[in-house]
């Protein structure tokens, strides 16, 4: 392939051979049915690691693994590199933490209300390295890394923006057409944070609703912790295979974390807690205020029970009922 331009971003993710790619896999993967139910705490002091490549796979305020988030937050990491990829507060929370230095870049935001303080304001004094990318562009790297190949070719970039320039990935000739394409390079995250509504203690895990790029997140990431709404019987999960949306060989580690996508929203169980993520916002806006929330609802709780009790058994009934409210009104 003829390459014709190449972004000025830093890869920050090398891409893997496939041998090594395989080697891993062997090492850190495993067919046995073994248990992998484990606390939070227990299963980021195992998987992760300082200078890792962390993923949280999520959609936008839905679903995002931010239990999980808060124990990396908790444990004091400073030194990973992560994937901004349709982020809010999962990001948000690691870059206010002091946790990240380089982020490949799509999206960190709070959805409907606006784009992230904490990101804007960390690029501008210097303290945060990004490379860009477009959402597509992301998925699709981390969908070659699940398919084991190098790169993958796209038309995402190559137009309209300036997004390609400030990207690591190159445009090609076609060696078969001639066209022009974007080429992307395989994402293989070191670690992959996931949420999900329900899982058996092997990893087996079932989701509900939208489901982004799960598969291709737990395919392409050297490990995976799971954390879920609740743990079923394996016997459930075989009643209905055809719903496992992560197989348990692509599994590490499983933690039980009941309102493990607060404040974000979990289909069919709770809502969106609009309020916390206006809290959250207004606690940004100065650094005092900044340490307050971070004491208040991470350093000095020691664990999502802690968490759960401190918003309050009143405000998480009334997502739930939200939620249930949304969906029985689109049945009608």
């Amino acid at each position: 392939m003829r390459i014709l331009a190449t972004g000025v971003g830093k890869l920050i993710k090398p891409v893997p051979s496939s041998d090594q790619v395989q080697q891993e896999t062997r090492t850190l993967k495993s067919l046995a049915l073994t248990n992998k139910v484990m606390s939070a705490k227990e299963a980021v002091q195992r998987y992760v690691q300082e200078n890792d490549y962390v993923v949280s796979e999520l959609t936008g305020n839905v679903r995002g693994p931010m239990a999980l988030i808060r124990e990396v937050v908790r444990q004091g990491f400073k030194d990973l590199k992560a994937a901004g990829n349709t982020s809010t507060l999962d990001i948000d929370l690691l870059l206010q933490a002091g946790c990240v230095k380089e982020l490949d870049l799509c999206y960190v935001g709070y959805e409907l209300l606006g784009t992230s303080y904490t990101m804007r304001k960390m690029i501008e004094e210097g303290k945060l390295k990004i490379t860009e990318w477009s959402n597509a562009t992301m998925a699709w790297r981390l969908k070659a890394a699940a398919m084991g190949v190098p790169f993958l070719p796209c038309r995402s970039m190559l137009e309209g923006t300036d997004t390609f320039k400030y990207s690591a990935a190159k445009i090609a000739e076609c060696p078969f057409s001639g066209d022009r394409v974007c080429v992307v390079p395989a994402l293989r995250p070191d670690v992959a944070l996931i949420h999900v509504h329900r899982c058996d203690i092997y990893g087996n895990a079932q989701i509900d609703g939208i489901t982004g790029s799960t598969l291709e997140v737990a395919a392409a990431s050297k490990k995976v912790i799971i954390s879920t709404e609740k743990i079923i019987d394996h016997d459930e999960i075989r009643k209905n295979p055809e719903r496992t949306a992560i197989p348990y060989f692509m599994v590490n580690a499983v933690v039980e974390a009941p309102f493990g996508a607060h404040p974000g929203n979990m289909p069919y169980l709770y809502d969106m807690d609009v309020e916390h993520y206006k809290e959250y916002i207004n606690y940004c806006k100065t650094g005092e205020g900044i340490k307050e929330y971070f004491n208040k609802f991470i350093y000095n709780v020691p664990d999502n029970d802690g968490y759960l009790k401190l918003i309050g058994e009143e405000r998480l009934e009334e997502l739930k009922r939200k939620e249930q409210i949304r969906y029985k009104y689109r049945e009608e």
